[in-house]
C-alpha cells in the first residue's frame, strides 16, 4: 500500500509541477510590453525621418502604451541630435510621445560635444553599441532603418 501511495503522490506532484510550468509563460507574456530598439548611426535627415516614422507607426499600430521604443544614436548619427538639427522638432515630438531618444556619450566625447550642444529632450547612454546589445539581451527587437 505504501508503494502505491508513493506512486500516486509522485504523479500528483509531477502533474502540479507541469501545470505550474505551463502557466508561467502565459502569465509572464500577458504583462510584457512590446519592445523595440532602433539604431541610427547615419548623419542623414532622411534616415532619421524614417526612424522617427517607424517609431510613430509602431506606437499607432500596437498602441503607444503597449510598446517601449528606444532610438539609440552613435557615430555620425549623433549629428541629428544636436539642438539645431533639421529633425530637432520631430525628435522632440517623439520624446513627448514616449519614445526614448538616446545619445552615445562615447561619440559625444570623440566629437567634442557636450550636453549644451544637444537637443534638450534627448537622454544619454555611456555607449550606444553596448546599449543596443543590452536591450537585445532584454528581449528588445532590433531595427536599423
Amino acid at each position: 500500500m505504501a508503494k502505491r501511495t508513493q506512486t500516486m503522490m509522485r504523479a500528483l506532484l509531477g502533474g502540479a509541477l507541469l501545470l505550474g510550468a505551463l502557466s508561467l509563460p502565459a502569465t509572464g507574456m500577458a504583462d510584457d510590453k512590446a519592445k523595440m530598439v532602433i539604431q541610427v548611426s547615419d548623419n542623414d535627415p532622411g534616415k532619421w525621418n524614417l526612424a522617427l516614422n517607424n517609431a510613430k507607426n509602431i506606437q499607432k499600430d500596437v498602441g503607444k502604451d503597449n510598446v517601449d521604443i528606444e532610438i539609440v544614436a552613435y557615430g555620425p548619427g549623433i549629428g541629428m541630435l544636436k539642438a539645431e538639427s533639421e529633425v530637432a522638432n520631430r525628435i522632440g515630438e517623439a520624446v513627448d510621445s514616449g519614445v526614448k531618444v538616446m545619445a552615445c556619450e562615447n561619440t559625444m566625447r570623440n566629437q567634442k560635444l557636450d550636453k549644451a550642444d544637444m537637443n534638450a529632450k534627448v537622454g544619454y547612454v555611456p555607449s550606444g553599441v553596448v546599449e543596443i546589445m543590452q536591450r537585445q539581451q532584454k528581449g528588445y527587437a532590433y531595427l536599423r532603418p
